[in-house]
């Protein structure tokens, strides 16, 4: 069985839903501390042929809370909400699939004021999971496993042992933070996901790289996707 281990972020970019659609089960790190800064409440959009950052706003975010811990802005959502959406609206305006992606925004930030921002990151990559027909199985660290008091490689280790894991798949960019010994040691295969580089035809311009998966939504037919999600190597 194949595992990945991912915080929960804010429609994330290509790379996170090729490494959701690489395993059989997806694990989903809700319970650990929120990063400022991150990607959990934030991404960027194509604007004016430019990456245009956007941030759901939370109240009293703080590295010393959980990402469950943490909720969204229940006076500042909602006006937030609206502008986001007629910012792509209007920016979107020409994209084949502007209605379907609007429509799956809306239903991820219906009633979110005042949830826990893990929930809303969490819906709103399961609503692409849905969209985009992905096999893979998606699961909530804090219902699952009671390790919280775990912490780096030795929880992800004992996840793996917890889920019968035979191989752990993680993104490149934390290749530093493992060791293929440990892996071997608990029977487990490791390997680390190369993204490569997945252009597709935006408005206009040259290709603007590395944005929310909604970019990629709004350009692409399902099936199209599925073939960029495909563009990878595992090291």
């Amino acid at each position: 069985m194949r595992l990945a281990i991912m915080q929960p972020y804010l429609f994330p970019y290509l790379g996170y839903f090729q490494l959701l659609g690489a395993v059989d089960r997806f694990v989903m790190y809700d319970d650990v501390q929120f990063m400022l800064q991150g990607w959990i409440n934030r991404n960027n959009i194509l604007v004016g042929g430019k990456p245009l950052l956007f941030t759901l706003p939370l109240e009293g975010s703080s590295a010393n809370r959980t990402i469950r811990e943490t909720t969204v802005h229940t006076r500042l959502f909602p006006a937030w909400a609206t502008k986001f959406l007629r910012t792509l609206q209007q920016n979107y305006s020409k994209a084949p699939h502007l209605a379907p992606v609007l429509d799956m925004v809306s239903q991820v930030f219906d009633q979110a004021a005042g949830k826990s921002i893990a929930d809303v990151s969490l819906e709103s990559i399961r609503q692409v999971h849905r969209y985009l027909g992905l096999p893979s199985e998606i699961v909530p660290t804090s219902a699952v496993y009671q390790n919280a008091h775990l912490s780096g490689p030795t929880r992800v280790l004992d996840i793996c042992r917890q889920e019968k894991a035979t191989q752990y798949i993680n993104p490149i960019n934390g290749r530093s933070l493992y060791t293929e010994s440990a892996f071997d040691d608990a029977g487990v295969k490791l390997n680390f996901l190369q993204m490569e580089n997945v252009p597709y035809k935006q408005l206009k311009g040259d290709f603007v790289p590395s944005l929310s998966v909604l970019d990629a939504l709004m350009f692409n037919e399902p099936a199209a996707v599925h073939e960029l999600l495909q563009a990878y190597t595992l090291v």
